[in-house]
C-alpha cells in the first residue's frame, strides 16, 4: 500500500510540476492597413515581450522574452508567479500593444498580439550653424518658434 501511495505522490508531483504558471502566445506583424505581413517579407523574430507582475514587488515578478521565427513566445519556466501581469509586445517600427492577464497558481494564459506598422512621416533635415553668430550662446534663453507653414 505504501508503494501505491508513493507512486500516486510521484505522479501528482509530476502533473503539478508540469502545470506551473506561464504566459505564452503569438505575435503577428500587420501593415498600416491592418493586413498581415507575410513572415517571408518580415519575420516577427526578435520582437520583445515584457511580462510585468503589477501585484508584487518580488524581483522574479517581471521578465522579458523574445519571439521566435514563427511568432511564438513563452515565459521562462518556473519564473512566472501568480498575479496580475501587464504583457507588452514591442518592436521598432510598430505600435506597442499591451494586455492585462491574471495568472493563477497552476494556470496559464495565451496572449495574441497584432502589432501595426507605423508609417514613416516626411522627414526634414536640420542644418547646423553657418557662422559663429548662429550658435547658441545661452541655451536657457532660446525661444523656439513653430515652423512656418
Amino acid at each position: 500500500m505504501n508503494r501505491a501511495k508513493n507512486c500516486l505522490f510521484v505522479v501528482l508531483a509530476l502533473v503539478l510540476g508540469a502545470c506551473s504558471p506561464s504566459i505564452y502566445g503569438t505575435v503577428q506583424l500587420m501593415d498600416a492597413n491592418s493586413q498581415p505581413i507575410p513572415p517571408a517579407k518580415e519575420s516577427p523574430q526578435g520582437t520583445v515581450v515584457n511580462m510585468i507582475n503589477i501585484t508584487t514587488t518580488l524581483e522574479m515578478a517581471s521578465q522579458a522574452v523574445t519571439v521566435d521565427a514563427e511568432g511564438k513566445f513563452e515565459s521562462v519556466k518556473d519564473y512566472t508567479i501568480p498575479g496580475t501581469y501587464k504583457v507588452e509586445a514591442s518592436r521598432i517600427g510598430y505600435m506597442t500593444d499591451t494586455q492585462t492577464v491574471e495568472i493563477t497558481r497552476f494556470g496559464s494564459k495565451k496572449v495574441n498580439f497584432k502589432l501595426k506598422h507605423i508609417t514613416e512621416g516626411k522627414r526634414k533635415s536640420i542644418e547646423g550653424s553657418k557662422s559663429d553668430e548662429d550658435k547658441i550662446v545661452n541655451p536657457g534663453e532660446v525661444n523656439i518658434q513653430p515652423p512656418e507653414m
